[in-house]
């Protein structure tokens, strides 16, 4: 791809203009796209028509624009992330059907967690997690387990960040995160009541593929007061049944 004038590449402004969409963010103008950007106006108007004549972004009759559906076909195309979810989705609804609460599954993707999937039911306590949303590794109970796993090198590299606190009891020192992840890997599943929302508990454990790689974290938010043992008995029944589901079909 040919360079900008500032070194960057088309792919690198294409990926900036698809980056301004988020959850709350999902019609804009080609002008707010460029101020959220860090585009000139006109090449943030030129990306946004070209991705719209591609189909990957769609225009209303407002001329706000929306990630298009073809965006979303592509990415499903052979995504080990919707394999996964397949996997899970039986056995994160017996989770959900037992416990009657958010159950979520959760995978590592540039140093944060990334939310594949989340089940409710209408008297689920509070949530703050979408599908496709993304918490910090350090301060949810998916996010401690899939940084427990995860190479040292990234640990390292979040352990030697600000930890942001998102609520009174979010772990913001170093030392405590440590020693956190080491009691992760020992007991197999984490229990972290409010990290995120002081009213909630977040129980987690590690969803392992066919080798025995982490994969995804499987979590269930409880009320803060809600004993987290039936749930843990859940999600680690759920994850051995998705590791099955993960295993290689037989040679043919």
């Amino acid at each position: 791809m040919a360079n900008s004038p500032s070194g960057e590449s088309v792919t690198d402004r294409i990926v900036r203009v698809l980056d301004t969409f988020d959850t709350d963010r999902t019609l804009q103008t080609a002008t707010q796209i460029g101020r959220r950007a860090g585009l000139p106006s006109s090449t943030a108007h030129r990306i946004v028509d070209d991705l719209v004549s591609a189909g990957l972004l769609e225009r209303d009759d407002d001329h706000r624009v929306r990630l298009g559906l073809r965006l979303w076909e592509l990415a499903l195309r052979g995504s080990a992330a919707l394999r996964l979810r397949q996997a899970a989705l039986p056995h994160m609804e017996r989770v959900q059907a037992r416990i009657h609460e958010h159950t979520q599954l959760a995978v590592l993707e540039q140093d944060e967690a990334l939310f594949l999937e989340r089940l409710s039911s209408p008297e689920s306590g509070a949530n703050i997690t979408r599908i496709a949303g993304r918490l910090p590794l350090h301060a949810s109970s998916s996010g401690l387990v899939l940084l427990a796993y995860a190479p040292a090198e990234l640990q390292e590299r979040v352990l030697a960040a600000p930890l942001k606190r998102l609520s009174a009891d979010t772990i913001t020192d170093a030392a405590a995160l440590r020693r956190a992840l080491a009691d992760v890997r020992r007991l197999g599943h984490v229990v972290a009541p409010g990290t995120i929302q002081a009213v909630s508990t977040g129980v987690a454990v590690p969803v392992r593929d066919s080798s025995g790689t982490v994969v995804a974290a499987l979590s269930v938010v409880l009320p803060r007061e809600a004993a987290p043992e039936p749930a843990l008995d859940a999600l680690l029944a759920a994850a051995r049944g998705i590791r099955a589901a993960l295993d290689p079909l037989p040679p043919g």
